[in-house]
């Protein structure tokens, strides 16, 4: 390591150590608060959309996603969950998690031409079939004709409704990280 003497004979380091220094100094501050929790990631590529924006203040949900340890785990149970409607002769295709890509799409498009959500905020989640409404509305029959809605579009084997009416009060979902 090269080092040029300072003012007053200390040493310091030579330019490209400074900038390590200064790069790893950057990232540290970069690191969020929650650092030590584990990466989560959507390694299995679950559907995630946003269908409206219009309620301020609405808690957003964490995207799906899960740790390396949790994909191992879940690996085996997803592959048997995925092929056993198509054994059982409920699906067109080979596994259940395959109509999610399709579905999720359709469930945006069915909630936002409706007409009747524009002051909510929603987001839909896709696995195996089932789908997850999440976020919020400004009343309770908003909540229950949102399901009806995705009850009725092909494929879809049912729905998980996590709406909450307003803004205000805990959500049934996992909160995104801020």
């Amino acid at each position: 390591m090269h080092r040029r003497a300072g003012a007053g004979g200390a040493l310091r380091p030579n330019r490209p150590i400074r900038i390590c220094i200064g790069l790893l100094g950057a990232w540290l501050v970069a690191v969020p608060a929650h650092a030590d929790e584990p990466l989560r990631r959507n390694v299995f590529n679950d559907p995630f959309v946003q269908v409206s924006a219009g309620l301020p203040g609405c808690p957003v949900p964490d995207a799906p996603g899960v740790t390396e340890q949790e994909a191992r785990d879940l690996a085996h149970d997803r592959s048997q969950r995925g092929v056993s409607c198509w054994l059982a002769g409920r699906c067109r295709l080979p596994n259940a998690y395959l109509y999610d890509a399709e579905i999720i799409p359709r469930v945006q498009q069915a909630l936002r031409v409706s007409g009747r959500f524009a002051d909510t905020s929603i987001w839909a989640a896709g696995q195996r079939r089932f789908v997850w409404l999440q976020g919020c509305v400004s009343n309770a029959g908003q909540a229950m004709d949102a399901e009806q809605l995705v009850r009725r579009i092909d494929d879809v084997e049912g729905v998980v409704n996590q709406l909450m009416i307003g803004t205000g009060g805990t959500p049934a979902y996992r909160v995104a990280p801020r």
